[in-house]
């Protein structure tokens, strides 16, 4: 087919063209159209469930709350995972669908389980929340809004009700999520002493305000001609107006209000602060909605704080702390960059073979010819720039000249044999059509499968297989159209005298050395393999020598610094203890600010946002810098200083270990043992497990008989507690009216006399016949301690585990934690859960490796469907093997782990090597065609073919060489790929030029010996037919 398209090209030049032109202007087009992301998106079907009940401890809500959601969700159809996470007053279960779930279905299905269990679930909780996730990552961009004029209330105040409210309008922005900042409510803080000179409970006092502070519905009357509707406004105006409600005591009289203790329209007791460099701010954070492009998004936003300035005063400040596009731009600018330099150097190496400034533009055209279409195909799959797709463009950057350089290599061949340049166009492109048409299926064979391996993974890498796929036919479509049309046109016929015959086994040619070591391997058949052998076994031995992990992580100036003080430590202490941190921070010379997000998650922690200066104007890279930090934050008393990974298992820390178990004491205790040895493993630091966080409680043990005696309940108890120390549920709260909002009204115990548990002991509990007696008569209360936080996961209890890693790779920290004494065996009621990037990392490998299997079937299906011979594709797929000592060689040399690009540019040697030795074979069959003996044929078939598959490699190794020396932003993490293309390419092209041949020989041998075998059967047959009719004629 390939031959006859060639064909018709060269003989319809203006087809060609228009077709190339038509292709080249709409793929421009489509270019400027896409859309720059960091990753593909990936639209994984989530639903969380959150439930929240003030004062509630973990346990309490563990039990309670979050079992039974689980249980109730457990039946829902494509689940795929349920994981739970339960702090103080907090329960979020968050369920993780198949891929094949209907969001909206799901999210529809987890409510209705909810709705059936909500009388079984604890009366004074808030009301459920269920909601489908639908941002997508973390934040893309930070903010803090500061001024020297203006307090933090205010500045609050502002982004609650300017600038959140303006952002959520934005395109593509799914939540504005304030950092720090002050929630304005009115406070009722009620004086012990007056509630019991008044005999009256806080809970009373809270039911009678919000009875009273209501405005309801009454009615429609009909005065005169119309219809009126009738309101009854109870709510107080003024927080005077509150202060004077009149409380109904036990005896029937009234006093206001304010004579139970302090009225005042404040703020919420702080639970939270953000610090720009030790100054207070309010901060925002931005999530984008999944589906929505993070540059485009991030630009919106951009132009719309641009106009919100201008409405604002002038002594406010906005001000950009991070944004996740700049390190997009400057990955995908970089990456463009590499392609380009690639794109140069491969075309300069093609002409120093070529020699020929008409053959080497031809040749040189294929890149952009097989590029730009490409990009019209993307926009089709609305696919956008990113780093997978950008990826898949830079590793075939090599690849596609390949079919060109073959193309115009013969075509100069055939003009060496003094043809036209017309004629040696069609000639060259119907004999090497067959092998182009064959190398391209192979490299479509061994990424099509990459592409569609399942899961989420799969999903992650469906737009990078299919870019390459596509790219790889488009650059088929020029070598077996537009370059033998332009060679036809545009070459020039050869003088006799400038004339040479690449075909003709010349002992004085220049390919001699060559010729010479493919003659002593035909004759050393059994040694030439075996070294072929050793150096395959012996490059599997290198394995444990290389670093493995999933991927390197960039150096986007941006570090992530947690503080976390013993669970139990108040807001102020926190705030103290950052402030340290932030000022050893701040002194180095390669920090430019430091953001402190403080109780992001309870008041005794503190996420730091360390920025680094540019790579260019700072000496240290963020590894090092992290690795100077660590001894400086060990020295820090009273709390945990560690670094936060940013890897792509979503953890905290580079390694995490996940044990779960249904016995809560065995866990912990295990978690705890593990904890200990993880920390005498070199290389590991920082190592935190969250069965060491316990925190405080207050126990309040009811005394059943004495309870009952006095008809106190259990329910009566616990709402007495809770009501004078937090006040109640939010939803439950009276409101305070204002013109354009409600304000939470919330009555509790004064702040100041909850430091004393003798107030929570003297606590008033109503009795059935509504006297009062003290909380420490119908229970004991006493001090304790409790977990700060459980993790479930799968509806079991569950302890992470996790360190980060100094100078050793996450294969090789995942080995050294397997062989520890508590891991062989754990104990029998304890399991291991793979988590965050080692999961990741098996994910992947398994996936890849299948899909690698895969390939390769597919690669002898289609070697098998263009040769007609099941045997022949085995001397093509030997070549396979000798690719991997090279890479893993290039790995070890260079230090670069075996991650994930490097697994990458793996699979596309398998495509490559597989190209190379296709031409081999292809060329060989094709002089035995001619009457070529076998040997004559392979030689000639080595020597015909040793240029165009030099140049191929030179060529693909120089488009790769920007790429490994990490030219660009993030180059550190693409690095590794083209480093195992080059090292692999460079042995399996030394190699597959020997070892192809002979392995060809031997198949072509065992073929003929079939065959023959065949014949003598049959023969013998037809001779026992004949001795039979002899027999029978006697």
């Amino acid at each position: 087919m390939s031959f006859h398209l060639s064909t018709w090209s060269v003989k319809n030049p203006v087809s060609v063209l228009v077709l190339f032109l038509f292709l080249s202007i709409f793929g421009l087009f489509s270019f400027f159209q896409l859309g720059i992301n960091d990753q593909p998106n990936v639209d994984v079907p989530v639903v969380q469930v959150t439930i929240t009940q003030r004062g509630a401890g973990p346990e309490e809500l563990e039990f309670q709350v979050t079992q039974k959601v689980e249980d109730a969700v457990s039946s829902v159809n494509l689940i795929d995972s349920i994981s739970s996470t339960v702090n103080d007053g907090r329960s979020v279960t968050t369920i993780n669908f198949e891929l094949e779930a209907d969001a909206n279905q799901a999210t529809n299905d987890v409510r209705n389980a909810i709705a059936q269990i909500r009388q079984d679930l604890p009366a004074d909780i808030n009301e459920p929340i269920v909601q489908k996730l639908e941002f997508a990552g973390g934040a893309i961009a930070t903010y803090v809004v500061s001024s020297e004029k203006r307090s933090v209330d205010e500045l609050t105040d502002l982004v609650d009700r300017r600038i959140a409210r303006d952002l959520a309008n934005v395109d593509g922005v799914a939540q504005v999520n304030r950092i720090g900042g002050k929630d304005r409510e009115v406070r009722i803080d009620l004086d012990p002493a007056r509630l019991q000179a008044y005999n009256i409970t806080a809970t009373e006092v809270n039911e009678q305000v919000r009875n009273l502070n209501l405005n309801l519905s009454g009615g429609r009357s009909n005065l005169g001609e119309g219809e009126q509707n009738i309101r009854t406004i109870g709510s107080a105006q003024t927080v005077r107006n509150l202060a004077n409600y009149p409380i109904i005591l036990s005896n029937g009289d009234t006093i206001p209000l304010k004579n139970l203790g302090e009225i005042r329209d404040g703020f919420a007791e702080a639970r939270q602060s953000a610090y720009l460099d030790n100054e207070a701010v309010v901060g925002f954070s931005i999530l984008r909605s999944t589906g929505s492009n993070l540059v485009t998004v991030a630009d919106n936003v951009e132009k719309k704080l641009e106009q919100i300035k201008q409405n604002l005063p002038d002594d406010i400040n906005i001000e950009l702390i991070f944004t996740r596009a700049t390190a997009i731009r400057n990955s995908y600018e970089g990456t463009i960059g590499s392609l380009i330099i690639g794109s140069i150097l491969t075309v300069i190496s093609v002409g120093i073979f070529l020699r020929d400034i008409r053959a080497t533009l031809i040749t040189g055209l294929a890149l952009p010819l097989s590029i730009i279409p490409t990009f019209l195909v993307m926009q089709a799959l609305d696919y956008t720039l990113n780093g997978m797709t950008l990826l898949a463009l830079a590793l075939a950057m090599g690849n596609l000249v390949d079919d060109a350089i073959c193309m115009i290599e013969n075509i100069d061949q055939h003009l060496n044999m003094g043809k036209k340049p017309y004629q040696a166009a069609m000639d060259a492109a119907r004999e090497i059509g067959l092998a182009v048409v064959a190398t391209t299926a192979t490299i479509v064979a061994v990424f099509l499968p990459v592409a569609f391996m399942g899961g989420v993974p799969g999903q992650f890498f469906q737009p990078f297989g299919v870019t390459v796929a596509v790219a790889t036919m488009f650059s088929t479509l020029v070598a077996t159209t537009m370059t033998p049309m332009l060679s036809a046109y545009l070459l020039k016929s050869k003088p006799a005298h400038k004339r040479y015959n690449h075909h003709e086994i010349n002992p004085s040619g220049k390919w001699h050395p060559y010729r010479g070591l493919l003659k002593w391997a035909l004759r050393n058949k059994i040694s030439t393999l075996l070294i072929a052998l050793i150096f395959f076994i012996g490059s599997l031995q290198l394995i444990p020598y290389i670093p493995q992990g999933l991927f390197t992580e960039p150096d986007q100036g941006l570090s992530l610094v947690e503080v976390e003080l013993p669970p139990g430590a108040s807001l102020e202490n926190t705030e103290k203890l950052v402030f340290d941190v932030t000022n050893k921070l701040t002194s180095q010379s390669a920090v430019e600010n430091v953001l402190a997000n403080i109780g992001e998650n309870d008041v005794s922690n503190a996420l730091l946002y360390v920025n680094l200066l540019p790579k260019e104007n700072r000496e240290v890279s963020l590894q090092d810098f992290q690795s100077q930090m660590r001894p400086i934050f060990k020295q820090i008393p009273g709390a945990r200083v560690t670094f936060r990974s940013q890897g792509a298992g979503g953890g905290s820390k580079d390694l995490t270990i996940v044990l779960k178990s249904d016995d809560g004491q065995i866990l912990t205790e295990t978690a705890q043992e593990l904890e200990k040895q993880m920390q005498s493993i070199p290389g590991l630091v920082e190592v935190s497990s969250s069965a060491s966080l316990v925190k405080p409680e207050i126990i309040i043990q009811p005394d059943l008989a004495k309870a009952g005696d006095l008809g106190v309940s259990v329910n009566a108890i616990a709402r007495t507690a809770s009501l004078a120390t937090i006040g109640d549920n939010d939803s439950n709260l009276a409101k305070f009216n204002l013109r354009d909002r409600q304000i939470p009204i919330r009555v509790q115990i004064n702040p100041e006399y909850r430091q004393n548990i003798e107030t929570i002991k003297n606590l008033k509990v109503p009795t059935n016949d509504g006297s009062l007696v003290t909380l420490d008569s119908v229970a004991s209360i006493r001090l304790a301690t409790g977990p700060a936080e459980i993790q479930r996961y799968n509806r079991q209890r569950q302890v992470e585990l996790g360190a980060n890693l100094q100078g050793i790779s996450l294969g090789d920290a995942l080995e050294a934690v397997k062989a520890l004494p508590i891991m062989n065996p754990l104990p029998s009621e304890v399991s291991e859960e793979p988590a965050g990037d080692a999961e990741i990392m098996r994910d992947v490998f398994t996936r890849f490796l299948s899909a690698v299997f895969l390939a390769i079937s597919c690669i002898y299906a289609i070697l098998v469907l263009l040769y007609g011979n099941f045997l022949y594709p085995f001397a093509i797929l030997a070549a396979l093997p000798l690719s991997i000592g090279g890479a893993l060689l290039g790995l070890l040399v260079t230090q670069k782990e075996l991650a994930l690009f490097a697994l990458i540019g793996i699979v596309l040697l398998l495509g490559l090597v597989t190209k190379n030795a296709i031409l081999l074979v292809d060329f060989a069959l094709s002089g035995m065609k001619e009457g070529k003996s076998q040997r004559d044929a392979v030689i000639y078939a080595g020597v015909s073919r040793l240029r165009p598959i030099v140049m191929t490699s030179i060529s693909t190794i120089a488009g790769m060489l920007p790429i490994a020396l990490a030219w660009g932003a993030d180059g550190e993490v693409r690095s590794p790929m083209a480093i195992a293309v080059i090292g692999g390419f460079t042995t399996s092209t030394l190699l597959t030029l020997i070892v192809v041949p002979v392995i060809f020989c031997y198949v072509d041998n065992f073929i003929h010996w079939l065959s023959k075998l065949w014949r003598n059967e049959q023969a013998e047959e037809v001779q026992q037919v004949l001795n039979l009719e002899e027999t029978l004629n006697k």
